[in-house]
């Protein structure tokens, strides 16, 4: 009888280790049918060329602020480990939709190490046809068709209980007397006419805040105010609103603490958008006290979630 070898492949958007990684980043990212909606695949590649040749050295100019690299990488690689070490009957495997590693490379460990069970865990806590979706398509798309049906994967995980109480105790961490803060959670931003098409990651954000609300509410902790907002806006387009930006105007002379609702693993948005270009605005704007909270990361509460999610 053949040995049940499982994979756990943890799927994330992945992140650059220097400025040549950068513009394959830009470039893979911006030629991505589920990010550029165009249909032609010629008019894409050029739309792509066009955006990652005018945005790369001002986008460096960024990581030059963060070490020169996303922390994502890193703080993958962590994950990883932790979950060879911790969680039984499952190798795990890390996947980048944009940067190494790639899909068709770790496929060919996968089969070479002689998996024949997979569970895919896209890093999106919410659901999003820009990176769900494409992360899921890009890992099946190189998955041969003789590997068979042993293979599922996890949508969404906004709901579990786990990962809410790991959100809810970073945040507290942060602020022990909750009722001088406000809360924001800044989830990435996303063009409107994705969500008017019917992605519904506009209404799970707003169900995972009600969510994390009541938990707060529940252990007796009250903030000035709980807020939900979007960063990381580019372009002319129509985004999700309200702004970050325009979320931080409120809140003159009083105290603000972020958590990063959208990321799992903290990332050039959240080091350097959320930590250093916020922050800035935070100052300027005369918020009195500024306060980003951590992702998740590696902790051993989320490793415990993991289990959680994949076992349930």
């Amino acid at each position: 009888m053949q040995e049940n070898k499982k994979a756990l492949v943890l799927l994330n958007m992945g992140g650059a280790r220097n400025k040549a990684e950068l513009k394959m980043f830009l470039t893979n990212m911006f030629n991505d049918k589920n990010i550029i909606t165009v249909k032609n695949p010629i008019i894409r590649k050029m739309i792509a060329f066009f955006i990652t040749t005018s945005r790369l050295d001002s986008a460096w100019k960024n990581y030059e602020h963060i070490g020169n690299a996303s922390p994502i990488n890193p703080l993958t690689e962590k994950l990883v480990n932790k979950c060879n070490e911790k969680i039984e009957d499952f190798k795990t495997y890390q996947v980048m939709r944009y940067t190494p590693p790639f899909a068709q490379d770790v496929i060919k460990e996968i089969l070479k190490d002689g998996i024949n069970e997979i569970v895919m865990l896209p890093l999106y806590p919410q659901y999003s046809t820009t990176t769900t979706k494409s992360s899921i398509e890009d890992f099946i798309d190189y998955l041969p068709y003789t590997f068979g049906k042993n293979i599922r994967y996890i949508e969404t995980f906004y709901e579990n209980d786990k990962f809410n109480e790991c959100i809810v105790n970073e945040i507290l961490n942060n602020a022990e007397n909750s009722n001088e803060y406000n809360l924001i959670f800044s989830a990435h931003g996303l063009p409107q006419k994705i969500v008017d098409a019917g992605d519904p990651y506009e209404q799970q954000m707003i169900a995972h805040v009600k969510i994390l609300s009541e938990k707060l509410e529940l252990k007796g902790k009250n903030f000035k105010s709980i807020n939900l907002a979007y960063q990381s806006k580019v372009g002319p387009l129509k985004w999700l609103e309200p702004s970050l930006e325009d979320m931080l105007k409120n809140f003159k002379d009083e105290k603000v603490i972020i958590y990063p609702i959208a990321f799992i693993v903290d990332n050039s948005e959240t080091d350097f958008e959320l930590n250093i270009e916020y922050r800035e605005i935070a100052h300027n704007l005369g918020i009195k006290e500024y306060k980003v909270c951590k992702c998740v990361n590696d902790s051993d509460e989320f490793i415990e979630t993991i289990k959680d999610i994949i076992n349930n």
